[in-house]
């Protein structure tokens, strides 16, 4: 009999996940919206899976990110009911933290940061083969710039729809610095990502100091701009 691998027993789980929490949405139509990078995201990666294995951590991080977008997409981001929740335990979440405002979204951007920056890092390293310092400044680069060109998705999704949907899938809350706040806070998680995956590297890697101050040096003398351009039409 086949065993299946650890990546495939998540995908599997994640269907499940998406396929209950596709069952009447609060807000369809912001459903619909939140979903279109979701599909794209999973389509990616099964399609890429043969040409590039990321590591199971990888797929991990991948799974529980998305798990959390799936659940934030049904109920739409502000109105997650995680007070209903916690009140059956016992306790309150808002009151133990002294939050004012739905704060499900804001984990959800601090989370984007901490679990991704990690599968960013692989791709740098095993495709882009970078080293040292630029293994740990360039994904927390991509973090931050997929985090600010989602906010200007959500900012062209509200213009183009307007309304109860554009105001939705805007999540604002009423908060006139929403969209750096949410920054700021995936800048936060990939920070905390990097730093500790350069710790443990540091710990485990003789060469940890070596790679990172070679990674820094100038590997080529030759500056580019108009140098480089006469540089070319002289070999033409």
């Amino acid at each position: 009999m086949r065993r299946f691998e650890l990546r495939t027993w998540l995908f599997l789980a994640f269907l499940v996940w998406w396929g209950v929490f596709a069952w009447k949405p609060w807000f369809p139509s912001d459903w619909l919206l939140e979903n279109v990078l979701t599909v794209l995201a999973v389509a990616a990666l099964v399609l890429t899976r043969e040409r590039f294995r990321f590591s199971n951590l990888s797929y991990v991080l991948i799974a529980v990110y998305l798990a959390l977008h799936t659940l934030g997409a049904h109920y739409t981001y502000s109105k997650v009911p995680y007070e209903e929740w916690s009140a059956k335990l016992g306790f309150s979440i808002d009151e133990l933290f002294g939050f004012e405002r739905n704060q499900f979204d804001r984990l959800v951007h601090f989370l984007f940061g901490l679990l991704l920056a990690y599968p960013a890092r692989e791709i740098f390293l095993r495709i882009v083969d970078v080293r040292g310092f630029w293994g740990y400044y360039l994904p927390l680069d991509v973090v931050m710039s997929i985090s600010m060109l989602y906010e200007l998705i959500e900012w062209l999704v509200a213009l183009l729809f307007g309304g109860e949907l554009g105001t939705a899938y805007l999540g604002t809350q009423g908060d006139e610095w929403d969209a750096q706040k949410d920054m700021a806070l995936a800048t936060l998680g990939g920070v905390i990502a990097m730093t500790v995956v350069a710790l443990v590297n540091r710990h485990y890697q003789r060469d940890f100091g070596a790679e990172f101050a070679h990674s820094l040096r100038v590997k080529d003398g030759k500056p580019l701009g108009e140098a480089r351009l006469r540089e070319h039409r002289r070999r033409k």
